[in-house]
């Protein structure tokens, strides 16, 4: 079996709207196409054994335990594949349920589908998935043990970790959504200018001085100290000679630690002899090399969290032990505590497993233990120095235990180091006693607290610790998100979104607006190139500037990896037609329009969904959307339209030589057709569809009618705000147009502007383009000969596969298909076919050039048009 090809979607996509994170792989079965799983002897049996989990998974039609069933009935090893790969990331703990498998239309070659959680993890696990299949199909020997410990690993790498998931969480329970920047380790909650960042528990809100200050142990300490706190005697030492000091002043037993260390590491507690001090220096200055050495304090260790001032939670923290039952070793009994299902690797559970490291070892040493000892029966046996859960520690709420004192001091604290989260390390004996009762004393100030202990106590109440941070960083009734316009189709999408974005920059937004030839923020190009998928579309949403966002959205870049928002408000499809076919197994127009349909399956309830009346599939994804629906049409009488705003729906139109708004029986005139220069006076009836889109996404926006005219009337079609869209040159001896058509449809729309252009000969600069089909290229070839009086056939950079002859040939033959006598030269060079057309067109010809370099293309025309100019003044 062979992958074929893998494909990682982050977002909303064609195989699904509800599960956007998931893997797409195009699977080979090569010779085992033909095996059914009942074929291969005993295959649900050890399937049971290698994946227990497996006994829960449902077949196609819902039953638990299902997949077994249909396992030993017989289904093919594409579907196999399907769920090793969920199992194998479930078995890692990262849950994963969403699977699915399609044929494509070459025999043996599939299409899996499954989630993931996380994308390194969902890539190996498709990889592995593949081998084991494999090799179980070829009757061998299967291990899954190193592909598990691989999946824990990433999953360590990769996971957000407790605090950044509660909070994320917590974020998308209230809609507003999130992006992981993976360069920088943050994760943005909200987007545009409503955006916030948080790293674990630390967000962009949080003081540096705050941070600065609580990093600094001997400096916090002073600090809380002239503050009236009860904090423990403690020293900076940096070698054994200071130590010496410190211990004869502070006496034993003491704590030593890393002056700027955090999550307990480097930390010794309750130090009792001088040998131990030394270890405890030489530990805590693999850290830093500046060690707080402090008096150790009587009693439990208690985290409070304080948050955005107020007093949120507070656990008791216990460090990871074990009780002796008089019989079991200490090994055994460690392995006993580890069974509890709580327990993970890592952050995967609630709790961590208990590691048996160096520092364990050290505390049996010390008690004249080995891991062989068995302890007696109710005998506690601390296996680390310090409380962390990382290390295998528990926790127990007592957020209702808490003393007012207490809480008064924590809060008092968060405020005098200036912490916005703020994490409290306590000593005490009781908690629900003031501190000074009972001598206890603040250890220490967190930056960045971990969640965990709150978020998921081993006893105790759970408290949602994430809401409050949510609440201070989005107060009810703040915005998080942008308007986000979702333009898609075949042809048109670049004009209606910069026709778009220049309507809503005209109301005042700060507006970042992706095209095929760049990415925008506020009318500044920013990246070069076609950006019209999703990373193009998360540059804009991450941009701090901006306050409105209008993104084109192409085929390619959803068939890719999805789309980078879950939701827009208005998501507009244009039309569908004949391109792309056959690429990314797409191989028809009923395809193609799922593709598309990707935009309004996307958009919000309250959102709506513009589509395109005039055009059958676009019409017809209307059907089944959650949003409002508004359509476009060139014809007021469209039974279509008609039926729509029947019952009250709301629609824009062609109507009598004007743009009109149908809404209910109600008709809204926007403006002529003829003054919208975007229309070059009703003659490009392909754009007054594009118009009719752009003004419905105003009217939707609540823009006024006033507003959406000055718009339309101050969009001037040119090199610059269009480039390579319908871009007209008058010369003095003749006109030539400049267009991206690369397509039949986006061709026809052309020939239907140069049949209602007067001109004496009418020349046409065509190519193919080599991943296209026969029939398409030859189509180009048949549609150029009914536009133009002479054809110059030129070639892409990029042939896409096929040879330049074998291009042309096919071009040609749709050319003589039609009849027509028709002058064919073939100039490879776009630049040297152009200056061909320029300098041998007759007086008053009409240049058409269907470009892939339009900046070159200008400059050449604009030379010309100099040199011409020059010609007729000396004349």
């Amino acid at each position: 079996m062979n992958i074929v090809e893998l494909r990682i979607m982050r977002g909303p996509n064609y195989w699904s709207i509800k599960h956007p994170k998931i893997i797409v792989i195009k699977l080979d079965l090569e010779d085992l196409q033909h095996l059914q799983t009942n074929n291969i002897p005993g295959l649900a049996d050890k399937l049971q054994r290698l994946f227990p989990g497996m006994t829960e998974h449902r077949s196609s039609i819902g039953t638990e335990g299902g997949f077994l069933q249909l396992v030993q009935e017989g289904t093919t090893l594409s579907k196999l594949v399907q769920h090793i790969a969920l199992e194998l990331q479930t078995m890692a703990g990262m849950e994963s349920g969403y699977g699915r498998r399609y044929p494509t239309a070459d025999p043996g070659v599939d299409f899996i589908v499954f989630s993931y959680q996380q994308e390194r993890a969902g890539e190996y696990a498709a990889e592995a998935a593949v081998r084991i299949a494999e090799t179980l199909a070829r009757g061998k020997k299967v291990s899954i043990v190193q592909d598990i410990a691989k999946l824990h690993q990433i999953r360590e790498d990769e996971y957000f970790g407790p605090s950044t998931e509660a909070i994320v969480v917590e974020a998308v329970s209230r809609n507003i959504p999130y992006i992981n920047n993976h360069s920088r380790r943050l994760i943005q909650l909200g987007y545009g200018i409503h955006q916030r960042h948080i790293q674990a528990a630390m967000t962009s809100s949080t003081s540096c001085f705050g941070v600065e200050s609580a990093g600094d142990k001997h400096a916090t300490k002073m600090i809380l100290e002239d503050a009236g706190v009860p904090v423990p005697k403690g020293l900076i030492v940096r070698n054994a000679e200071e130590l010496v000091e410190a211990v004869a002043e502070l006496g034993y037993p003491i704590v030593t630690k890393p002056l700027d260390g955090n999550q307990g590491k480097g930390a010794s507690i309750n130090i009792p002899t001088w040998k131990d001090a030394l270890k405890g220096l030489s530990e805590a200055q693999r850290y830093s090399q500046n060690v707080m050495v402090e008096q150790f304090i009587e009693g439990a260790d208690y985290r409070l969290l304080v948050i955005n001032g107020k007093f949120i939670a507070a656990a008791k923290r216990t460090p990871a032990m074990v009780v002796g039952d008089g019989v079991s070793s200490i090994q055994q009994l460690i392995k006993e505590v580890n069974k509890d299902p709580r327990r993970g690797i890592g952050h995967e559970k609630a709790l961590t497993h208990i590691k048996v490291d160096l520092l364990t070892r050290s505390i049996l040493k010390e008690k004249g233990l080995t891991l062989k000892s068995v302890l007696p029966a109710g005998e506690i046996l601390y296996l680390k120095s310090t409380a962390n859960l990382s290390t295998g520690g528990t926790a127990t709420d007592v957020t209702d235990l808490v003393h007012p004192y207490n809480v008064l001091m924590a809060e008092r604290i968060a405020g005098i180091i200036g912490l916005d989260i703020c994490g409290i390390d306590v000593m005490t004996s009781d908690i629900a006693i003031p501190l000074p009762e009972t001598r206890g004393a603040v250890i220490e100030v967190n930056a960045a607290p971990g969640l965990r202990m709150h978020i998921s106590p081993t006893e105790g109440l759970p408290r949602n610790v994430a809401e409050p941070i949510i609440n201070m960083l989005f107060p009810h009734g703040s915005p998080s998100r942008i308007p986000i316009v979702a333009v898609t189709g075949t042809n048109g999408k670049t004009t209606t979104t910069r026709l778009i974005a220049h309507m809503v920059k005209s109301r005042g937004f700060q507006v970042g607006y992706t095209t095929t030839d760049g990415i925008y923020i506020q009318d500044k190009r920013i990246i070069k190139g076609d950006t019209t998928g999703a990373y193009s579309s998360e540059f804009v949403l991450k941009d701090p500037t901006v306050n409105f966002a209008v993104l084109e959205c192409a085929r390619g870049g959803m068939l890719r990896s999805g789309l980078a928002f879950q939701q827009c408000d208005i998501g507009i499809v244009m039309n569908v037609s004949a391109d792309h076919l056959g690429l990314k197994d797409i191989n028809t127009l009923e395809e193609m329009a799922q593709v598309k349909a990707v935009i309004p399956r996307t958009v919000c309830p309250d959102g709506y969904a513009i589509l395109n009346a005039d055009d059958d599939l676009v019409y017809e994804m209307a059907n089944g959307l959650r949003c409002k629906v508004a359509f476009f049409s060139l014809d007021e009488e469209n039974p279509r339209i008609l039926k729509h705003i029947s019952k009250g729906g709301l629609a824009a139109v062609l109507e009598n030589g004007y743009i009109s708004i149908f809404k209910n029986t109600y008709k809204i005139r926007v403006d002529r057709v003829a003054d919208i220069p975007l229309t070059f006076g009703g003659r490009a009836r392909f754009n007054i569809h594009n118009v009719l889109a752009a003004t419905l996404a105003g009217y939707i926006s609540h823009f006024e009618v006033a507003e959406i005219k000055r718009a339309l009337r101050t969009f001037l079609p040119s090199a610059e705000t269009t480039p390579g869209r319908m871009n007209l040159f008058q010369l003095p001896k003749y006109e030539v147009l400049i267009d991206y058509a690369h397509n039949t449809a986006s061709m026809e729309a052309i020939g239907d502007f140069l049949s209602n252009v007067p001109s004496t000969h009418k020349i046409g600069i065509i190519a193919g383009v080599g991943d296209r089909r026969d029939e398409d290229l030859q189509q180009v070839g048949r549609l150029a000969a009914g536009m133009f009086d002479e054809i110059i056939i030129r070639q892409d950079k990029d042939l896409r596969g096929r040879s330049g002859d074998e291009i042309n040939s096919l071009l040609k033959q749709g050319i003589q298909a039609t009849g027509k006598d028709i002058k064919v030269t073939e100039i490879s060079s776009e630049t040297r076919a152009l200056a061909y057309a320029l300098e041998y067109a007759p007086q008053g010809a009409f240049i058409t050039l269907f470009s892939e370099d339009i900046p070159e293309a200008i400059k050449l025309i604009e030379s010309f048009r100099i040199i011409q100019h020059r010609s007729v003044i000396a004349e």
